[in-house]
């Protein structure tokens, strides 16, 4: 697109500097240079070899003031001879003894009369010159062949050749600035500039929709439509990743703010719900947190509230849908969220989340700004990478990943986000269309009975989440009275 931008802009300026350029019109005269001689064969050769050789000095002599003076004076021009001989050109062809005198002029009876008038005064001055001291005819005469004629076509602007220098232009400054652009953009587009940081497994691609600011949950676009299928994609990749060894939890993060994360998490544990398992979303950036803005609840109490012993769990899990979602949000948010993100109570609770849901996905904060998101996932399954879509660079991706394997953290892929739906980098699910009337009487998926194990992997035990929590798993917990007194 930028070849192109660029060559079509080069087209533009070509013609807008034709059409703004002031015509100029170009008439010319020529002249032969003639040795007047008995007319032997020898004196015509020598005459021939003198004349050639006095063409030279012919042509310099147009556009000297002797020549052009008279033609001022016998116009009536306004002008001194140096602007004249600015307009005037004179030239001959090799091993010739013609001499051909062009005018320019804005006006093409102007230019023919300017050259018409040029090649007569040529003609007395070379005779003035030429003629001997003793007096006598002048050995050389100039003859006007060809007289000057009022042009019809002007010879500047050439429009054509204007646009050809135009599009020539533009395409060169294209094709340099998309080198220099290749050379030195480092942002992340796709796959490919992805491939060059990382081999990860891409678990999920999802395409940019520009309603999805003020749609952002998976529930509220079409079932079957390509956001709620790269969803479910990236559910059932995730799925695949060998998440084992007892641990359930799934830590979403992202390079730096802006890339989807928060919506990704909130959306992956949405798709996970739909299929039949049982999931807590805990919102565990403790900075700018957005789970409860994009699902309608209350933050005041919450997972800081736990932390800190002011709340019981059983009191801050809110249930969200039909599906088996429950959510934790933030709470309020703490002057020290890196502590508390890293304290052994966040470890006990992961703990008790884990026993009592078969996924618990948590949405940390990004990896560069803060420490937040490195601190939990040393303490996770494994975590799993949102790279936006010309958000990020090459290098922060690098050092995001670097952060990662710094703390042993178990990378279990990374989410494309915010992919183009056209160009090189789209991706999209394209090849698979479906009539909305024809699915208007299908059952949504919250209406659906959950797969089981023959239908779909599962992360962990089927078993739905309790409601409520054992006594001796609480225990794990600091009370109320113990957290003041630790305060």
């Amino acid at each position: 697109m930028l070849i192109v931008s660029l060559a079509l802009a080069g087209l533009l300026i070509g013609g807008a500097a034709s059409m703004l350029i002031k015509p100029t019109y170009t008439s010319s005269t020529q002249l032969f240079v003639a040795i007047q001689s008995s007319g032997t064969v020898t004196e015509l050769q020598q005459g021939n070899t003198f004349s050639q050789a006095r063409v030279q000095s012919y042509v310099k002599t147009v556009s000297s003031p002797v020549v052009l003076s008279p033609v001022i004076d016998s116009l009536g021009l306004n002008e001194t001879a140096a602007d004249l001989a600015d307009r005037i050109t004179a030239s001959s062809d090799p091993n010739t003894v013609l001499i051909t005198i062009s005018a320019s002029d804005g006006s093409p009876a102007q230019a023919s009369a300017i050259a018409q008038a040029v090649g007569a005064s040529l003609v007395k001055v070379v005779d003035d010159l030429e003629r001997p001291k003793a007096g006598g005819t002048s050995p050389v005469r100039l003859s006007i062949i060809a007289p000057a004629v009022a042009p019809q076509q002007p010879s500047a602007p050439n429009t054509k050749v204007n646009l050809a220098l135009g599009l020539l232009l533009g395409l060169g400054v294209g094709v340099a600035g998309a080198l220099l652009r290749t050379r030195f953009d480092t942002l992340v587009r796709g796959e490919t500039e992805l491939r060059q940081v990382t081999d990860a497994p891409i678990l999920g691609r999802i395409t940019f929709d520009p309603e999805a600011t003020k749609k952002p949950l998976l529930t509220q676009t079409t079932p079957q439509g390509p956001r709620a299928e790269a969803f479910r994609q990236l559910r059932t990749n995730l799925q695949f990743a060998q998440v084992t060894g007892g641990r359930k939890s799934v830590l979403v993060t992202s390079s730096i703010p802006g890339e989807g994360k928060s919506t990704t998490a909130t959306n992956l544990a949405l798709a996970l719900a739909q299929s039949g398992q049982s999931v807590c979303l805990v919102d565990a950036d403790l900075r700018r947190p957005m789970v409860d803005s994009y699902l309608g609840l209350e933050r005041r109490v919450g997972l800081t509230t736990v932390l800190l012993g002011t709340s019981e769990l059983d009191d801050v899990l809110q249930p969200w849908g039909e599906d088996g979602l429950c959510v934790i949000t933030s709470g309020a948010i703490p002057p020290n969220p890196s502590e508390l993100l890293g304290s052994h109570e966040m470890q006990s609770l992961l703990g008790l989340l884990e026993a009592a849901f078969d996924v618990v996905v948590l949405d940390a904060p990004p990896l560069l700004p803060v420490t937040d998101a490195a601190v939990l996932a040393q303490v996770v399954a494994g975590v799993v990478v949102v790279v936006g879509s010309q958000k990020t660079t090459r290098p922060e991706l690098e050092k995001s990943l670097a952060a990662l394997d710094l703390v042993d953290a178990k990378l279990l892929g990374v989410v494309i986000n915010r992919l183009p739906s056209k160009g090189a980098d789209a991706y999209s699910y394209s090849y698979y269309s479906y009539d909305s009337a024809s699915t208007s009487n299908i059952p949504s998926e919250s209406q659906r009975k959950p797969p089981t194990l023959e239908n779909e992997p599962d992360m962990g035990t089927t078993l739905r989440a309790p409601t409520t929590f054992p006594a001796e798993s609480r225990a794990q917990l600091p009370t109320r009275a113990e957290s003041r007194q630790n305060r």
